[in-house]
């Protein structure tokens, strides 16, 4: 969808919303009024909805705007979606170089009502890997530059989590002081298990001679960062770009030249390009989850933040070593 159209499209959603949430806007403060201890959370996607909710503990309602197993980097929030957000007390997204649309939502959100916190806001982006990949029109080429200029995988590095879990916290300080207490001690608690999971990857790669790992699309740039890992990726930030044969040709050399044993593919999108190097190339393939997307079925059977955090770092292990 162009820009313009896409402007266009959020105008006529957001009129929509705000006719309804005006036709029932003393129901709304009724019930409010009679749940003024339960704090209404509305989250982008799955890490910033784990953070806030660790944060939150049993204080507030969280709530995850994009579906479960929903890639965030396609989504576009329905006229539902923006309704949640003007009614939310708070709302947590990651950057604006994720969920693009954000900005245009927030025109017509009252940030006095509704507390925003753009939980990569301290943190420097950098640039993302771009690398030569098929378009059916120019016009398409011209619309993923924007989006993807910056790198907003974050929170794939452990370090950087704790940033957005700090940033999320002070902003529920911010909005609620009578609760400080409870949210600093939460937040306190989450953090020191983002620090051992830092430690955790910190010891598992700091005697490794092979630091190279080749993934699906350019995610984990932060994380190889700050561990000293070099990623090279198939496809630049958003996973479903196509790579030119010279990008799959440079590849096939590059993986060669590094003993490359593994390349990571992820469940939640389309693997066919990572099939094909590895049946080419004869290395094996493995799991890297970017947990842009985590199922509703991994979640109900007890995963999260860190439970996926520590299987991609087993899964390293197989090519880091």
């Amino acid at each position: 969808m162009r820009k313009n159209t896409w402007k266009y499209m959020v105008g006529l959603l957001l009129t929509a919303t705000i006719f309804v949430l005006g036709a029932c806007g003393e129901t709304k403060e009724q019930e409010k009024s009679g749940k003024s201890d339960t704090i209404k959370v509305v989250t982008t996607f799955y890490p910033m909805y784990d953070f806030a909710k660790n944060v939150v503990g049993d204080a507030g309602d969280v709530q995850l705007l994009i579906p479960a197993g929903t890639e965030p980097h396609d989504y576009e929030p329905s006229a539902k979606d923006i309704a949640k957000i003007t009614d939310a007390d708070v709302f947590v997204y990651n950057s604006h170089e994720l969920e693009t649309w954000v900005n245009d939502v927030l025109e017509n959100v009252d940030k006095k009502k509704v507390a925003v916190v753009e939980a990569a806001g301290s943190i420097d982006l950098m640039a993302g890997e771009e690398h030569d990949h098929d378009h059916d029109e120019e016009a398409d080429h011209d619309e993923h530059d924007h989006d993807h200029e910056l790198d907003p995988h974050v929170w794939l590095d452990p370090v950087l989590a704790q940033k957005e879990v700090e940033a999320i916290r002070d902003a529920l300080v911010k909005k609620y002081p009578e609760k400080k207490e409870t949210f600093d001690k939460n937040a306190a608690a989450y953090i020191e298990k983002l620090k051992a999971l830092d430690t955790e990857y910190k010891e598992a790669f700091a005697n490794a001679k092979n630091k190279t790992f080749v993934t699906q699309h350019a995610a984990f740039g932060y994380l190889a960062k700050q561990y000293g890992l070099t990623q090279e990726s198939i496809a630049g930030i958003s996973p479903d770009q196509e790579p030119s044969p010279s990008r799959l040709a440079e590849l096939k050399k590059y993986i060669k030249e590094h003993n490359v044993s593994v390349i990571y593919f992820e469940s939640s999108a389309s693997s066919k390009v990572a099939e094909t190097l590895a049946r080419e190339t004869g290395v094996e393939l493995a799991v890297l989850n970017p947990l842009e997307s985590i199922t509703k079925k991994d979640q109900d059977q007890g995963e999260d933040y860190i439970s996926v955090m520590k299987a991609n770092l087993d899964a390293l292990k197989k090519s880091i070593k």
